[in-house]
């Protein structure tokens, strides 16, 4: 009978060279035992590939934070193996954040053994795939949605404008926001993606120069609410064309860390940056966020806008999402 430490695990592995190179690895010889420190084992039957997985492929600096290292910022799975009360064998699972894929080896594996903190019960008829075609990155957009609301902002204070609409995080928000009645402005650098973000309900178009391009920190008012995925000048530009008391919600650096702006924005239009942290994110809101995705995400999104590959065609993925061709959500099986 094989044990249960015997179990043999398929993952891809991120090791570093002597001269800081990184190399990744489709290994089928590891097993369970050879997993991280963790009181809940996890069988993965999806994850998802996101920016930062791919930068971690890729090899760029400032994401792992050791090695060996199995990338993968989230994962969904049927617990195996548990020392937390919470959980039992045959639970259905999924965890995004954490550091997982960064600091503790992540989902791009066929096992994982993680905190029981970290996870998430699925919500009731949320398969592992489509878990993970909504992943980290329609996580976040959920995230962004709620803080909106929660700012008081609705549909009738005016147009919101989506930031790297043709990406997941991006992609997910147009979905939700133009299911709540919102008229949503996408935009995006890719203008061949205008037939896909308008079945997702976006209303506009604009080019990603409309508002990287801007120079000024205060532009004519245009928009009542933004969600930004990017960043840097993008970012910079959504906050000059705030209406008066108006809010974004920043959940990405793509374009970099350095907002160049002045407090403008801020003081003569009351304008509100909020931040969405989707890694340290408590758990009752985290639930609560799940929750709303399995009952309100459109089906449209999960129709036309997710690609599935197996794990074996990562490390090709990887310079895809990170030349902008990879479209929408991307789930990952091991």
């Amino acid at each position: 009978m094989t044990q249960p430490n015997s179990q043999a695990v398929r993952a891809l592995v991120l090791t570093q060279n002597d001269d800081k190179s990184v190399r990744a690895d489709l290994r089928g010889d590891l097993t369970v035992s050879d997993l991280p420190e963790g009181n809940v084992l996890v069988r993965v039957e999806a994850s998802s590939l996101n920016y930062k997985d791919g930068m971690a492929v890729a090899g760029r600096p400032g994401i792992v934070r050791k090695f060996p290292m199995v990338p993968g910022i989230d994962l969904a799975g049927t617990v195996l193996e548990s020392q937390d009360e919470r959980y039992r064998p045959g639970d259905a699972v999924l965890l995004t954040g954490w550091g997982v894929g960064e600091g503790h080896w992540g989902g791009f594996a066929s096992h994982a053994r993680v905190q029981g903190d970290w996870l998430t019960h699925r919500p009731e008829g949320m398969d592992a795939k489509k878990a993970m075609a909504i992943g980290t990155a329609g996580f976040t957009a959920m995230l962004a949605v709620m803080a909106l609301e929660e700012y008081g902002l609705t549909p009738d204070s005016g147009d919101v404008v989506v930031t790297g609409a043709a990406g997941g995080v991006g992609s997910v928000a147009v979905a939700l926001l133009a299911a709540a009645g919102w008229r949503v402005v996408a935009s995006t650098g890719r203008a061949e993606e205008e037939e896909y973000l308008k079945s997702l309900g976006a209303a506009e178009l604009i080019g990603r120069d409309v508002l990287s391009g801007l120079k000024r920190p205060l532009e004519k008012e245009r928009f009542a609410a933004g969600i930004d995925s990017v960043g840097s000048t993008t970012l910079a530009g959504l906050l000059a064309c705030l209406k008066r008391g108006g809010a974004a919600a920043a959940c990405g650096l793509a374009g970099g860390s350095d907002l160049p702006t002045t407090v403008l924005p801020f003081i003569l239009r009351g304008a509100t940056l909020l931040g969405i942290d989707s890694v340290m994110c408590p758990p009752e809101r985290r639930e609560r966020a799940w929750e709303r995705l399995n009952r309100e995400l459109p089906a449209v999104l999960l129709s036309s806008g997710v690609s599935e590959y197996p794990l074996s065609e990562v490390q090709e993925l990887a310079p895809r999402i990170l030349a902008g061709q990879v479209r929408g959500r991307t789930v990952i099986v091991p």
